[in-house]
């Protein structure tokens, strides 16, 4: 039994799930740490359920209505639970609680929906999301949003209290309410896709459950939304990074850097489907920042070596990014770009105006980049000073195990 990798692959599914059931952010995680503690007591001796999800879900809700009994607030709470679940049904069969995939990626598109109400600022529809479908903890949103622990604590605290006392619905909005909604809910699925594809920590680089239900929600708004070809840009995205995944950890957990990865390796049919998704999109007009970061990403996937990579047109497309989506972030990007495309010390010029900025005083891929430039020009004592300042910054053990090779290499 290993309750921790069904927790990683299943939590963010079955806790949408029984919020969706429960109408409660805070009974539903509370309800489910208890299903949890029950499996740990009861499979080893008894078994593993056939459907280890359709059991947590279904004895989390029987606790949470044990729970609002003795709270004596049956009555009200068994109204809005038998909107859903008839309470008075026996325990549900696991075919019947679960009786297909499809309805795990319905509830969580309902819940990023939900999340994404307009009644709610931005940063609190994005944490609140992560923090409920991926399981980031506050310290790491606080962290991403550069924000303080305790000022990210009281927003999630708020998000959920605004969200039961406005009883604001589960469920998809109707059309007419879809644009309202749908920039939130399109960052909150590459966000999740990007704790995928980069682990803001923990001792691996890559969530591939993540990045799989990314992929799937961003596969169900295409399907809704079948017409919009920003939607179908970010599908695009997602699959063209997803498809290096195998290359970018070797078998005894380095990370791999993009130039010396075994392009056989990537994924030929994700390249393909994203590539000719995104072709499709702009031709019919998308301009938006997914399909320029799509662009990029295409010409990565389909360069047949690092050499034949295109970084001129990178670099243009990273600036013509940065116009539409201004972002420091982009701009260290952007600054790597150059030093690929032009020359190392203009790239260098360009994040060390980067270095200045107090937003980026904590994200550990700047000085990584100025390391890395440093490296290639010979100048090994600065940037052993940049890889130390990287590896002091960054979380993942993954990097951390990188940043130390490359520190012990320009040292000797």
């Amino acid at each position: 039994m290993d309750l921790e990798k069904l927790h990683r692959e299943e939590s963010g599914r079955v806790l949408a799930t029984l919020i969706r059931l429960l109408g409660d952010f805070d009974l539903a995680e509370e309800m489910l740490q208890e299903a949890y503690a029950v499996a740990l007591e009861k499979w080893p001796s008894e078994g593993e359920p056939s459907n280890q999800r359709a059991w947590l879900i279904s004895t989390a809700r029987h606790k949470a209505i044990d729970r609002i009994r003795r709270d004596q607030r049956w009555e009200v709470k068994r109204q809005e639970i038998a909107k859903t679940a008839p309470l008075s049904a026996p325990p549900a069969a696991e075919s019947e609680v679960d009786s297909t995939d499809d309805m795990f990626p319905d509830d969580q598109l309902r819940l990023i929906f939900t999340c994404c109400h307009p009644a709610l600022a931005v940063e609190s529809q994005v944490a609140l999301t992560l923090h409920t479908i991926c399981g980031i903890t506050t310290e790491e949103i606080s962290k991403a949003f550069l924000t303080p622990m305790p000022t990210m604590a009281q927003r999630l605290v708020r998000a959920k209290r605004k969200i039961r006392d406005a009883n604001v619905p589960y469920r998809v909005p109707p059309p007419e309410d879809l644009p309202d909604r749908l920039d939130a809910v399109r960052l909150i699925v590459y966000l999740i896709f990007n704790e995928g594809y980069f682990a803001s920590g923990g001792d691996s680089l890559i969530r591939r459950e993540l990045c799989a239900e990314a992929i799937r929600l961003g596969r169900v708004l295409c399907q809704l939304l079948p017409r919009d070809t920003e939607t179908h840009t970010l599908l695009a995205l997602m699959l063209l990074h997803d498809s290096r995944r195998d290359a970018r950890v070797s078998a005894d957990r380095e990370l791999i850097l993009l130039e010396d990865q075994d392009r056989a390796q990537w994924h030929a049919d994700q390249i393909r489907e994203g590539t000719a998704l995104l072709e499709s999109a702009l031709r019919a007009g998308a301009a938006g920042p997914y399909a320029l970061q799509a662009s990029i990403a295409a010409l990565h996937a389909n360069a047949k070596t690092s050499a034949e990579t295109d970084w001129p047109q990178i670099a243009a497309l990273y600036s013509a990014l940065l116009k539409i989506n201004p972002s420091p972030v982009i701009e260290v990007n952007r600054a790597v770009a150059v030093s690929l495309a032009r020359s190392p010390e203009e790239g260098l010029a360009l994040l060390d105006d980067l270095a200045v900025r107090a937003e980026l005083a904590d994200f550990h891929l700047l000085p990584a980049a100025r390391a890395d430039i440093l490296r290639r020009l010979g100048k090994h004592a600065e940037a052993a000073g940049a890889y130390r300042r990287a590896l002091a910054l960054a979380t993942n053990d993954v990097e951390r195990r990188f940043f130390r090779r490359r520190l012990s290499e320009v040292s000797s």
